[in-house]
C-alpha cells in the first residue's frame, strides 16, 4: 500500500480530569507513544498513520488525569521497531513499563536488555477474521513459544490481542505456554453481541481462575454509543464480578484507528469510576493490580 493510500489517524481530544481524584501510585497500563515521525519512522507497512504522539505528550496526559505511572505498549504503526517505546522507558524508568512486539528472530539477550529499562511483558496478536480489524506489524501467536522460556524466567506476561470469540479456541495453546495471559481491550467484541456469548463467557472463565487477565480498556472500540457507552458498560461489571484481582485499566491513548467519534481519555476514566462504584476495587485495578503485573515497587 503505497502511503497516500494509508488511513491517517485524527489527533487525540484534550483530555478532562476524571470526577473523583485517582489515588497515589495509580497507573494507566495501555496507552501508546508514536514518532516523533523524523526520529521514530513509521514501518512502510503500516495499517494507519498516527499523528506523533511523542513522550512529552503522553507525560501530559497522564499528569492531566492524575496517573503516577505509567504502561507504554509497542503500537503497530511502528511495527517491530519498539525503538520509540524503548527510549521513553529510558528517559522515565520509574514512572513508565513496557510491553514490547518481538518476531522469532529477536535474541533472549535482547529480551534480556529490554528488562532492564522496564519491559515487562510481549505483545502478540490472534489473527482476526475476515471482515474484522487487520492491524499489520502485529506479532502473531505462534511466535510466543520461541520467547516462552525467557518470558518466564523474567517473569514477563503475554498480552494477547484478540477478539473474544476465537478465545475458546486458543485457550489450550496459551495454557500450554505457561505464561500469566492479559487479553486487551475486554476481548475486543462488539457490545452489540452481549455478555453471554461463548467467546465472553471464555474469558470470565479465565480471568476468574485467575491464569488470565483482563484489561478494563477500549470501551470505545467495543460500543459506538459515544460519550458514554452504555452497552460496554455489562462487559466491565462481569469482569469485576468475576475476579478484580485479575484486573487493570487502560485508556487505551491516543486512540490509534478508532472507528466512530474520538474519545477523551479523562471521560473513559470517569467512566471507570462510575461502572466500579466500590473504592477498594477502584485501588487494587488502579494501583494494587498493576504494581503486581508490570512490577512498580508498592
Amino acid at each position: 500500500m503505497a502511503a497516500s493510500e494509508i488511513p491517517a489517524c485524527l489527533p487525540p481530544r484534550p483530555v478532562t480530569p476524571p470526577r473523583e481524584k485517582l489515588p497515589p501510585k495509580a497507573c494507566d497500563t495501555h496507552a501508546h507513544v508514536f514518532g516523533p515521525a523524523d526520529r521514530f519512522p513509521y514501518a512502510t507497512d503500516r495499517s494507519y498513520t498516527p499523528p506523533d504522539a511523542p513522550l512529552a505528550t503522553y507525560l501530559g496526559m497522564l499528569d492531566a488525569l492524575g496517573f503516577s505511572r505509567g504502561v507504554l505498549v509497542q503500537g503497530s504503526a511502528h511495527g517491530h521497531d519498539n525503538s520509540a517505546m524503548l527510549d521513553a522507558l529510558q528517559r522515565e524508568p520509574a514512572r513508565l513499563r513496557g510491553v514490547a512486539v518481538a518476531d522469532a528472530d529477536v535474541a533472549a539477550g535482547t529480551l534480556r536488555q529490554w528488562h532492564v529499562l522496564g519491559v515487562r511483558g510481549l505483545r502478540f496478536n490472534h489473527l482476526f477474521r475476515a471482515g474484522q480489524l487487520h492491524y499489520r506489524g502485529g506479532i502473531p501467536l505462534g511466535v510466543a513459544e520461541t520467547h516462552a522460556a525467557v518470558m518466564a524466567e523474567l517473569g514477563w506476561h503475554l498480552q494477547l490481542w484478540i477478539d473474544v470469540k476465537d478465545l475458546p479456541d486458543t485457550i489450550p495453546t496459551l495454557k500450554a505456554l505457561g505464561l500469566p495471559v492479559v487479553v486487551d481491550h475486554m476481548g475486543r467484541t462488539d457490545a452489540a453481541a452481549g455478555i453471554n456469548t461463548e467467546g465472553f463467557q471464555s474469558l470470565l472463565r479465565a480471568v476468574g481462575e485467575g491464569w488470565c487477565w483482563a484489561k478494563l480498556s477500549g470501551a470505545h472500540r467495543l460500543s459506538q454509543r459515544a460519550p458514554d457507552y452504555p452497552d460496554a458498560r455489562p462487559f466491565h461489571e462481569a469482569l469485576v464480578a468475576a475476579n478484580s484481582e485479575r484486573l487493570v485499566w487502560g485508556g487505551d491513548w491516543p486512540h490509534p484507528r478508532v472507528e466512530g467519534e474520538m474519545p477523551d481519555a479523562g471521560h473513559l476514566l470517569t467512566l471507570f469510576q462510575e461502572w466500579t462504584p466500590e473504592a477498594t476495587t477502584r485501588h487494587r485495578i488502579l494501583v494494587d493490580n498493576p504494581a503486581k503485573l508490570y512490577g512498580f515497587p508498592n
